[in-house]
């Protein structure tokens, strides 16, 4: 297997990757909440008909990572359902799925790149800073995983 990531924009074909790798990420942290399901079963209609954008992440073809930008107002994007597979960690497809995502936003006029996440997932802030976002404020959100607010203006 060649360890080449590629970057590819949506297609329905992948509609089962986007749903498999998010539960599998999601579930080995926190459990399945509300938003998590119109999201993972229709993308499409969730993401992409309102203004959104999904990546995913090839490595040696296969599809082993996913995240999403979903429009939450005018230049105002979420980064969310960001998942890499086990057997794909280690191999910075993370990395470069934040890289494109970024590029992504900026080629559809977003202005900022807003994310939530747990305080407990270190790793997972730690590449969110290394892409240039910053900690705006702790909160306590109605579901499990959110208790930490980042942004990331772009143009800076």
């Amino acid at each position: 297997m060649s360890d080449e990531i590629k970057i590819i924009e949506y297609n329905p074909k992948y509609n089962p990757n986007f749903k498999a790798i998010n539960e599998a990420w999601i579930t080995t942290y926190f459990k399945l909440e509300g938003p998590d399901f119109e999201l993972l079963d229709h993308p499409k209609e969730a993401i992409i008909d309102k203004g959104g954008s999904i990546l995913f992440a090839q490595l040696g073809g296969e599809v082993v990572g996913t995240c999403a930008l979903i429009k939450v107002g005018e230049g105002i994007f979420e980064l969310g359902k960001m998942g890499v597979m086990e057997s794909a960690r280690g191999k910075k497809v993370g990395k470069y799925l934040g890289l494109a995502i970024l590029k992504k936003a900026e080629e559809m006029g977003a202005k900022k790149i807003v994310l939530i996440s747990n305080s407990g997932l270190t790793p997972a802030l730690k590449l969110y800073e290394s892409l240039g976002f910053k900690h705006v404020k702790d909160f306590k959100s109605e579901y499990e995983r959110g208790d930490v607010m980042m942004e990331r203006w772009l143009g800076e």
